[in-house]
């Protein structure tokens, strides 16, 4: 079978179908994320779906057998929580292994380049399992599926249903079209109809969850697609937001990682002011969650309360994402980034000014434009700032955004060295923190336990999960296990690159 064409415009980089961490950890043979298998708890609006189990609610008559893979960020694996719970409800039933599945949902990412070719990647891996499943159905959902509306369906027309994200609700009704012998379904709707919110099925361990706030982006970014994908910015109530904080409570959710693709903006478009420190303190009155992390906090909407709230809230992690994207004032203002670098630099100090702070953040290199010059300026910066967790990115030339027809396009090979010198400068960061943090003590939340390392693993404050690295932590008691969200204390006794490793603090 062959699965469709080259395409400059959307195949040009996709290779034989191949999933990063395909059974790679030997447990979940799925990108990123297992699929979502399980049994839905009673009684919250926001239900957890447990990993290896199978789902005995009410079936339908015709019910199907689907397996999900999710790609992209957190705030897209909320989508296919909410995805999950339709299909739960309407009586399907969620598989971990594809080859069992009657349906396989790709939810996919479309920010990028390298995103959009993992994306294809995996939805060509997906339609080679109608190979031994003729009767298989493959639906692509999420960014790439709203960005990409008529590619997918001619470049790839093995997919029997391009689903736009303001139709995730309707995903049951999709699933039964197909099933009732309707071929090649596309189903959008308008940016404002995306679902802010609505009854989920969790598809993070049991001890951690995603939040997501608000939808779409009012910043415009010259570099970025996200507001041709998602829209303008749309803040969920805080009341919305409050109701389902007090369900991720009552699951025992331990940490509340509260998202949108602007976070620090939440409630401008309602309230016509920035809510964000009003809704942390709505949060802390109604649940009892030891540990609310704040990411995608833009450094231009650094108030004084915000500062102020993280400092003072001791459910607050001193933890905070501030991708700056740049610090030469030049590069600043061709991205329409708000602010200038007087501005990054006094929301880093004031930062600074918070006990324990740890400061993640991110930049673009070879943006159209930047010189050596401009570059020599990021490095010493990222320098001086010494951000504890910082990420970098090659600048993706998107189509349909306006640095798109920018003049003096960067050499790729350009974008590279410089994102290896800009890393490795980090790498040099990370290690001078980790180091100082060899004799410390920690609370750390237990995530597992890795038989091969005969370790326990975790995370302390300052790593937020998915992105930031572990600690490895003995028990003195060789047949003891550590359960997953148990917060123990943790000695640190040796610094590697990225990760940490040491002792627990037992009383028992």
């Amino acid at each position: 079978m062959i699965l469709g064409t080259t395409s400059p415009s959307l195949l040009r980089n996709a290779t034989s179908p191949s999933r990063r961490g395909l059974g790679s950890q030997g447990k979940f043979p799925i990108l990123p994320r297992a699929p979502l298998l399980g049994e839905l708890s009673s009684g919250c609006e926001t239900e957890r779906l447990y990993r290896g189990e199978v789902n005995q609610r009410k079936r339908v008559s015709l019910f199907m057998k689907i397996a999900c893979i999710s790609l992209g960020c957190p705030k897209n694996q909320v989508d296919l929580d909410v995805m999950v719970h339709i299909l739960l409800s309407a009586g399907h039933e969620t598989v971990a292994d594809l080859g069992e599945a009657d349906v396989i949902l790709v939810n996919t990412c479309g920010f990028i380049e390298s995103a959009k070719t993992e994306a294809i990647e995996n939805i060509l891996e997906a339609c080679a399992y109608k190979q031994q499943n003729p009767e298989l159905k493959v639906i692509v959902t999420g960014c790439l599926a709203e960005r990409y509306r008529s590619q997918i369906e001619e470049e790839i027309p093995e997919v029997d249903a391009v689903v736009g994200c303001a139709s995730n609700k309707a995903i049951d009704t999709i699933v039964a079209r197909l099933f009732q012998g309707e071929n090649h379904l596309e189903s959008y709707g308008a940016k404002k109809d995306f679902p802010l919110g609505g009854k989920r099925v969790i598809g993070t361990p049991a001890h951690y969850a995603y939040l997501k706030i608000a939808e779409g982006c009012n910043n415009r970014c010259t570099y970025c697609a996200i507001p041709l994908i998602r829209g303008k910015m749309r803040s969920r109530t805080m009341k919305d937001i409050i109701e389902e904080a007090t369900s991720l409570d009552a699951l025992g959710v331990k940490e509340l990682n509260i998202i949108a693709q602007d976070t620090s903006a939440y409630g401008i478009d309602l309230y016509g002011k920035y809510e964000l420190p009003e809704l942390i303190r709505g949060i802390c009155d109604a649940t009892n969650i030891p540990w609310i992390r704040l990411l995608y906090c833009y450094p231009d909407k650094i108030t004084d309360e915000l500062v102020a709230e993280i400092r003072d809230n001791p459910r607050v992690v001193k933890y905070i994402d501030i991708p700056i994207q740049h610090i030469s004032d030049r590069v600043l203002k061709a991205m329409n980034r708000h602010g200038d670098s007087a501005m990054i630099r006094d929301a880093v100090k004031r930062l600074r000014e918070i006990p324990g702070i740890v400061l993640r953040s991110t930049a673009i290199v070879g943006f159209p434009g930047e010189t050596e010059e401009d570059f020599e300026e990021l490095c010493k910066f990222i320098k001086e700032a010494k951000f504890e967790r910082f990420g970098a990115f090659t600048y993706s030339r998107e189509e349909d955004t306006p640095a798109y027809d920018f003049p003096n396009q960067v050499d790729e090979q350009v974008k590279q060295d410089r994102y290896d010198i800009l890393m490795q400068t980090q790498l040099e960061i990370s290690e001078k923190f980790n180091e100082k943090r060899i004799g410390k003590t920690y609370k750390v939340m237990c995530e597992g336990y890795d038989p091969v390392a005969g370790s326990h693993y975790g995370r302390s404050y300052a790593e937020a999960a998915d992105i930031d690295g572990k600690i490895w932590f003995s028990v003195k008691n060789p047949n003891l296990r550590i359960a997953e969200g148990e917060m123990i204390d943790v000695k640190i006794t040796e610094a590697m690159d990225y990760d940490l490793v040491g002792e627990a603090i037992l009383n028992i």
